[in-house]
């Protein structure tokens, strides 16, 4: 079979899949029309976020028999389309769950206990100790939605501090002894901290909005390590000010660009730059699961996963 690599990933991608018999080629730089020109030629496709596996470049693939996507979610991917087409899809949630319920953690503490804030201080020549008093986790209720491989990655964590834990998900019966699945109602009566774990969806997509963040019994801390296209920041940044959220962890912002590798090529939305200037705030570059290790762990995922489906 013929590979066509569209992303750079780790180099044991194509050692392996060279190794089990597969033809590889690379092609990093090319636009999506001009991929779409040589499309054809291939059985098999690796990407990560470049650029959209729509209905066009679905049918250009003529001779495509699977897309692999070195990552989690398959939103960039034409699902139903590709289906229809009998392509089959191949993603890695395995492959940096782990590194996600650590990013996930790490910033949940990072703000309970106002490191960020403090380091900023420190570094100014400020020793302000009562105003960086902290929270503990110990005793709190932690809430996750979407309780898949994320979800369950950031649970396991969370053995150890004392805390309970409860999860919110569509699908049934996926609870388990790090986590009980509760109904939405009772999840936002009881929560402290929400982390989302969800993939973006019809569902999914703007979900936590002014109205979703008033069902919450509850002024509590926010936790987004999944798609920026869930939260309207706007709505989060007026919860943030009128103190129903007392802060936030987002490692993905509702502004980045559909590939993920950049958000400050246009101008700001105020609600960004208003985000941008809370001490009760912490950010990061949609680095959660973007770890060395998950970097090996998430093509040997995809390399195994290929190998296993097209023998």
């Amino acid at each position: 079979m013929k590979v066509l690599h569209l992303d750079k990933n780790h180099p044991l991608l194509i050692e392996q899949l060279t190794n089990a018999g597969y033809k590889n080629e690379e092609d990093y730089t090319s636009s999506k029309s001009d991929i779409e020109q040589i499309i054809s030629e291939y059985d098999g496709i690796v990407i990560r976020s470049r650029f959209k596996c729509d209905a066009t470049f679905i049918n250009a693939a003529a001779n495509l028999k699977f897309i692999a996507r070195v990552g989690a979610g398959l939103e960039s991917i034409d699902i139903p389309y590709a289906a229809s087409k009998k392509i089959t899809l191949i993603s890695a949630p395995e492959g940096n769950c782990n590194a996600v319920g650590e990013h996930t953690l790490g910033m949940l503490l990072s703000l309970f206990n106002k490191l960020n804030k403090a380091d900023l201080e420190v570094r100014k020549g400020l020793w302000h100790r009562e105003a960086n008093r902290g929270i503990e986790l110990d005793g709190k209720t932690v809430g996750i939605i979407g309780y898949g491989n994320m979800g369950k990655a950031f649970s396991k964590k969370l053995k150890g501090f004392d805390c309970k834990v409860i999860c919110y998900d569509i699908k049934k019966q996926v609870g388990d002894k790090n986590a009980t699945q509760v109904s939405l109602k009772t999840f936002q009566k009881e929560v402290d901290v929400v982390s989302l774990h969800i993939p973006w969806t019809p569902l999914t997509n703007r979900m936590v909005n002014s109205d979703f963040i008033n069902q919450f019994s509850k002024a509590f801390w926010l936790l987004n390590t999944a798609r920026g296209k869930s939260v309207v920041t706007s709505d989060l940044v007026s919860a943030l000010k009128k103190g129903k959220l007392l802060g936030a962890g987002l490692d993905v912002l509702e502004f980045e660009k559909s590939s993920f590798e950049s958000l400050f090529s246009n101008k700001i939305p105020a609600s960004l730059s208003d985000l941008l200037s809370m001490e009760n705030v912490i950010l990061s570059p949609h680095i959660a699961g973007w770890t060395l290790e998950s970097k090996e762990k998430l093509a040997q995922v995809i390399a195994d996963k290929i190998v296993r489906e097209f023998q």
